[in-house]
């Protein structure tokens, strides 16, 4: 096996250690304790003669709803799961729908009217079980007001197109939402909401998570509209959109639930995995295969390709008597420049192999925890020092691949795509990045 065979194996086995960890059906299973007929959700008993309702949303939906039916199976009054296109799995007890993520389609309005019947038909006596994992946002999209579904989609893919990041990008979806914000709360009489959420966002912000449907809202009109200018995509979204958000601004419409507000007192909110516990299991993996690793505080954000750039300076100047292995988590953005294809994850290792070419032997994984990466089949993309010249002899050229935001149309050809399929989780990204010996530098901060 060649050197970068080796690494790439390394790197890869670490990663699915990591996966492991957070897979979404085992976190719900931690949770959900059964006793005969009785049931507890994170040590809560649910009342013998409580009905109980489910509701899951997100890329990991099916996934959480199956094991939390092999956990409840006949408590289980009405259920209903959405997850994205190919995230399904079979379902005994809860219905089943798939729709697009992350641009909302006329599945997604569909699916979430259903989900308000579901909510609609709770009785004050009732248990409602919300599984929440990333992706909810658009799975969930249901117009408020005079909007669109394709108000909602053009605003998405503006965004999306300018770099924002998930809270800027929550921020505005949740006032264009009938259901985000914590709209979904007073939506329902359910006596007692449990939520159990897989968090993909920094800091685990409740109300950031899956636009936080169920979770108090500091966010307002004003700042969505801050926002929409912030990115220069103001004058580019539907004009529906504008105005609907300048009503909201002007004291026109309702804003959404804040804290304090009284149909928020009945949630519980139980967080299983996060991007923490993933990058924890990563450390613990990479030091059983005899590394010396060192996690990255500094959480990855900001352009994707700046950021690859980032984590080679760090290996660069790590000091090391072993092999080193740098583990990052967090979430970047690409902000749309070119006419190319790839997601941020590809386009952070495009950026690190373009630094790396030709320099000491450094070896980096880049991926999310979901499977997906953009619009693409790969869960991100392996770079080492010689990537940029197996991509030359292939016939594509790093540094016009990346102008073009063309990574995944390079990783295809030169060999560096990771595929991993659906993973049925969510905690955002990791970076591996493993080094060899070096004697110079100092410690990565």
């Amino acid at each position: 096996m060649s050197p970068a065979l080796g690494a790439r194996a390394e790197l890869e086995g670490i990663f699915r250690e990591a996966l492991a960890a957070v897979d979404s059906g085992d976190a719900v299973r931690r949770v959900v304790a059964t006793y005969g007929r009785r049931i507890a959700l994170d040590g809560r008993p649910v009342e013998a003669g409580a009905r109980l309702l489910l509701l899951a949303a997100g890329k990991a939906a099916a996934e959480m709803a199956a094991a939390f039916e092999e956990r409840a199976g006949t408590r289980i009054a009405a259920g209903l799961a959405i997850t994205k296109d190919g995230h399904g799995v079979p379902l005994e007890r809860v219905t089943l729908r798939e729709a697009s993520h992350p641009v909302p389609d006329a599945r997604c309005e569909r699916a979430a009217r259903e989900a308000l019947l579901l909510l609609q038909s709770a009785r004050p006596e009732d248990v409602l079980c919300v599984l929440l994992s990333g992706g909810a946002s658009s799975l969930l999209a249901c117009p408020a007001g005079e909007l669109t579904l394709e108000d909602l989609a053009a605003t998405t893919r503006a965004l999306l197109e300018a770099g924002a990041e998930i809270e800027q990008l929550n921020a505005v979806r949740k006032h264009l939402s009938a259901m985000a914000g914590g709209r979904l709360a007073q939506r329902t009489a359910a006596g007692r909401v449990e939520v159990l959420a897989i968090s993909d966002v920094p800091g685990d912000r409740l109300d950031v998570i899956g636009s936080g449907p169920f979770a108090a809202d500091p966010t307002t009109y004003a700042d969505a509209l801050a926002v929409l200018a912030e990115r220069g995509v103001l004058e580019r979204v539907p004009v529906r959109v504008s105005a609907h958000l300048e009503a909201g601004a002007r004291g026109e419409l309702e804003e959404t639930p804040k804290p304090g507000d009284p149909s928020l007192s009945r949630v519980h909110t139980t967080l299983l995995a996060t991007n923490r516990d993933a990058v924890e299991v990563a450390r613990n993996a990479a030091q059983r295969r005899g590394l010396e690793v060192r996690v990255v505080s500094k959480p990855l954000a900001g352009e994707a390709r700046e950021a690859g750039r980032w984590l080679v300076a760090l290996a660069r100047r790590a000091r090391a008597s072993q092999p080193l292995c740098l583990v990052a988590g967090g979430e970047t953005a690409v902000t749309v420049r070119g006419r190319g294809r790839g997601g941020r994850n590809q386009e952070l290792a495009l950026a690190a192999a373009l630094a790396l070419d030709g320099g000491p032997a450094t070896a980096l994984l880049a991926a999310g925890t979901d499977g997906s990466d953009g619009p693409t089949d790969a869960a991100g993309a392996f770079a080492d020092e010689g990537t940029v010249e197996r991509g030359r002899r292939a016939g594509v050229d790093a540094l016009e691949a990346l102008a073009e935001n063309d990574s995944y149309g390079f990783f295809a050809a030169e060999g560096g795509l990771w595929v991993t399929g659906p993973t049925r989780t969510n905690v955002m990204d990791l970076a591996l990045v493993r080094t060899e010996p070096s004697r110079y530098g100092r410690p990565p901060g």
